[in-house]
Formats: structure tokens, sequence, C-alpha cells
């Protein structure tokens, strides 16, 4: 064969086999818009997501004995293998999964063969979890689905006035403010907090006051404190932005250092992680 015609073949059957890998990177990828759950972000090896939902708030029945129906924001991801012969079995998924929820202090509290029920408390929030290997012939070794409802929380918002009497009595007041995981973005959830705070301001006209973030002590001591500094800054912001002098607020953030709660449970931690407004 001329040399040139087999370079050029070898050239060619090099890109095919690169289009081929790409092709099939390509089919592995999830679906747009698609991610893993915050709270089990290591999905099993070689899969995908090939279905992915939220609904801001849903019921969805979990499969016990009886099935409990939870409501709440809910999560639905569909995770797909394209090769099966990687299938490591439903019951290794299953175990994944139901140890991920353990290491953060959760619990099952349902499995059988073909699914794994589970809950734990974050941030407040009771969040429940369904694992379920699929047993349908045309699908084993193919899919397995979780589901996820972030149980509604009923919401009590201090008042000014309450916050105004703790204030004259402590010197501070100590405010369960939510922001996203590891940024100093506040939830919705907690602008109601934010409004009250105005408020209190805007009724005490001569009140300075320090606006003092807090963290549990979940990673770095330095990553904590610059979080809490940035949360602090953050609901300054807030307050000023509805017409308070930013004269009148100090942020200051002491991640860590000052827990006032047990960091070795959930629920403690969910204490130390707080902003507290304290009188100048």
């Amino acid at each position: 064969m001329n040399t040139s015609i087999f370079q050029f073949a070898k050239r060619l059957g090099l890109l095919a086999c690169l289009l081929v890998f790409v092709s099939s990177a390509a089919s592995a990828q999830d679906v747009r818009g698609s991610s893993d759950h915050p709270l089990f972000p290591n999905r099993m090896p070689g899969y995908s997501i090939s279905n992915y939902q939220q609904q801001a708030f849903a019921s969805f029945g979990f499969h016990m004995r009886p099935v409990t129906a939870i409501e709440g924001k809910y999560t639905r991801i569909h995770y797909y293998l394209k090769n099966t012969n990687e299938h490591p079995g439903g019951l290794a998924i299953r175990r994944n999964y139901e140890n991920a929820i353990k290491a953060v202090g959760g619990q099952v509290v349902f499995t059988d063969k073909d699914y794994s029920v589970m809950k734990v408390t974050r941030n407040g929030v009771e969040v429940w979890a369904e694992i379920q290997c699929s047993t349908n012939a045309n699908f084993v070794g193919r899919y397995y689905f979780l589901h996820i409802i972030e149980r509604e929380p009923m919401q009590q918002v201090i008042t000014a006035d309450a916050m105004a009497a703790a204030i004259d009595k402590d010197g501070f007041i100590a405010l369960d403010i939510h922001f996203a995981t590891g940024k100093a973005e506040i939830l919705p959830e907690s602008q109601p907090v934010v409004a009250e705070i105005v408020s209190l301001l805007k009724k005490r006209p001569t009140l300075r006051v320090g606006v003092e973030g807090h963290t549990d002590n979940t990673g770095t001591a330095a990553a904590n404190k610059t979080l809490s500094e940035a949360r602090a800054k953050s609901v300054v912001a807030a307050v000023t932005a509805a017409g308070i002098d930013a004269n009148r607020l100090v942020p200051a953030g002491f991640g860590q250092e000052r827990p006032i709660a047990d960091n070795r449970t959930e629920e403690g931690r969910a204490k130390n992680r707080r902003v507290e407004i304290v009188k100048k």
C-alpha cells in the first residue's frame, strides 16, 4: 500500500475511534439542568442522570408498611447505567445511600429487596429519601431511582417587639436565619426575619447593633470564619437595602469560635448556625 494512503487510513481510523469515544461520552452526560442532591453527592460509578424533576411542594408516598405520604419540596432523580456489565447490584446501591445518610446522623426507617427509605434532620428540616432499584425485567441493571422530600418546617417568625424585649433583657438575641449551603445568600424562608429586624430598627431609631455570624464546626475554622463574616454582611446589606442607615449596623463573623450547643449532634450544629443581633 502507498505510504501516504496508509497514513491517511491510519489517521481516519484514529478519528473514527475518537468520534465513537466522544459520542459515548456525550450519551453518558446528565440531562440538562440536573444535579445530584446535596445530601447524596456521590452517585454510583458509571451512572448518569437520565431524568430529573423538582417541585416546590408535592406529596410522595414512601414505600414502607404502610405506605407513608410526606409533603414538602420534592426532588426526583433517575440514574442510568449504559454498560449493564458494570452493574454493582441492587444491594450495593442501596447500601451506598444508607451509609451516606447514616454518616450525616440519619437513619434507615425501612428496607427490603427493592427499596430503602431513610430520613435525617438537616438545618432544622426533616428530609426523607427513598432509593429504589428496578426489578422490571426490561430495566434491571440499567436504572435506579431516588426520591427526596424536604418536609416543610413550621415557620414561626419572631417579631420586632420580641427582639426588642430580648435585647433589653439580655443585650442580644440569636436568630435562626437560613442561608444557601456554604454561601451567604439568605434563603427566601428567612426574609420575614430580616423584615422584623428592619421593623425593630425603625421602631428604635437610636438603636445601634452588631450583626454577628456564627457557624457549626463542619469544615475548617478559617473557612467558617470567612463564611460567617460574609453572612453577617449579607444580613446588613438586606437591612440597609430596606432603608436603615448602614452606620447603625456593625457586621462581624466568629465562625465556630462561640458554640452554644453540642456540635456532635445535628440539633446542636443547627443551633450553632445562627446570627446574633447585639446591642452596641
